[in-house]
């Protein structure tokens, strides 16, 4: 059965990429009567579920947005005049590359994680930039064509929504002032608010794939993630509404869970940042006041908080951090002596931890290689010992006659 599992797993995957865009076809095919919402509001509607489905993934949305604008244009003229996103040029590519890391998250179940690794770091960077250019280009102008929608009655709501005419407000003529500019500023910023909203949710997984040692884990995330992606543009194109109470529903909870994305966002970057720059190789511990991210044993302050560890000169361990990364500094006393505390040296990253084997912080890969220079740096009295899948590795190593990975003194 498990020869199957990445096989299953590649299916499900491509068919949740493949219900977004099927849905869209069939909406294009649809005559626009039949699904049309002719209420003043109904464009609003639509462009929330238009930016929260690019927002939960910022390639996959943006590449299925301009497809099914590129797919109902008219004609080879109206193509032309679509906007970059929607030109064959850019979608094809686009989706092409999301199919590729589809196929990557299901094979990953039978691939080493240091073979995997690197891959999933070029996918979380990736979708930094994919965030990005969806934020700075592909909103703003949705929530324009909204504004032109509302103000001229022309053009059609994100996936398929009714031409609109003039009435109520947008019909009255103020001495001839044009008020595009007024509602552009209202909704562009809100566009963006609920895109960066939804992206930190979304983006998290990303990060959670690049901690995670099992394929298995890996492809499930990205599957539902997918699948959220396709519910909301099915629930759109049956009804505006729908889409965009489930939109709703979405933005809700990423507004809650916005804090420990943003934590997880932060340590997904600095990770990245720290591989691909191979910054261990030209990085070297301090004597004090070393960068690292705040374990799940760490006390009073949140798990992934980006900080750093200061010992002071009366003794003791203190943890100094800006919340958000901008706000006034806390400093959270560490309960527990240096004498009690020990490197667990991992194979990608490594952490500090108690005796009992709790995470009191995760360090960066720059400290890969450096663990018993912070180990003396700090006085922790357990050392350097194998943690994760190196200690797994060691373990094997010695179950099968080898030498176990040896842990390294705890400084004098």
């Amino acid at each position: 059965m498990k020869r199957f599992a990445p096989l299953c797993l590649l299916i499900a995957l491509a068919l949740s990429i493949a219900v977004p865009l099927a849905v869209a076809a069939a909406a294009s095919a649809t005559p626009p009567a039949a699904r049309s919402d002719r209420s003043p509001a109904a464009p609003f509607a639509t462009a929330l579920s238009t930016v929260t489905g690019i927002a939960i993934s910022p390639l996959l949305g943006t590449g299925g947005y301009g497809f099914y604008q590129w797919a109902t244009a008219k004609d080879a003229a109206a193509r032309e005049a679509l906007p970059w996103y929607a030109q064959w040029t850019f979608w094809l590519p686009a989706l092409l590359l999301v199919g590729v890391c589809a196929a990557k998250d299901s094979l990953g179940t039978v691939v080493p994680p240091g073979l995997k690794k690197p891959l999933d770091i070029l996918e979380t960077v990736e979708n930094k930039f994919s965030g990005l250019i969806a934020a700075g280009a592909v909103v703003p102008f949705a929530m324009t064509s909204l504004t032109r929608m509302f103000f001229e009655g022309a053009g059609v709501a994100g996936a398929g929504g009714p031409v609109l005419v003039p009435s109520g407000v947008a019909a009255i003529h103020i001495a001839a002032v044009d008020l595009t500019w007024l509602l552009n500023l209202l909704t562009v910023p809100f566009g963006l608010a609920v895109f960066v909203l939804v992206w930190l949710a979304s983006h998290a997984i990303n990060v959670l794939i690049l901690l995670s040692p099992w394929g298995a884990i890996d492809a499930g995330l990205k599957a539902a993630r997918s699948a959220l992606l396709g519910l909301v543009t099915l629930a759109a194109t049956i009804n505006p509404w729908i889409g965009a109470v489930l939109s709703l529903v979405v933005i809700v909870v990423a507004y809650f869970v916005a804090g420990w994305a943003f934590r997880l966002t932060v340590f997904g970057s600095v990770f990245c940042w720290d591989f691909i720059t191979r910054r261990r190789r030209r990085f070297a511990p301090q004597e004090n006041d070393n960068l690292m991210f705040a374990g799940a044993g760490c006390p009073g302050v949140p798990v992934r908080t980006c900080g750093r560890l200061v010992q002071r000169t009366a003794g003791g361990l203190e943890f100094v951090y800006h919340p958000w990364l901008l706000l006034p500094a806390r400093a959270a006393k560490i309960p527990v002596e240096p004498k009690d505390l020990a490197v667990g040296e991992g194979l990608i990253f490594s952490d500090i931890v108690t005796g009992q084997g709790r995470t009191l912080f995760s360090l960066p890969p720059r400290y890969r290689g450096h663990e018993a220079v912070l180990a003396r740096a700090y006085l922790l009295g357990g050392g350097v010992k194998p943690a994760g899948l190196r200690k797994a590795w060691g373990a094997l190593r010695e179950m099968l006659g080898g030498r176990a990975l040896p842990d390294s003194p705890a400084p004098a």
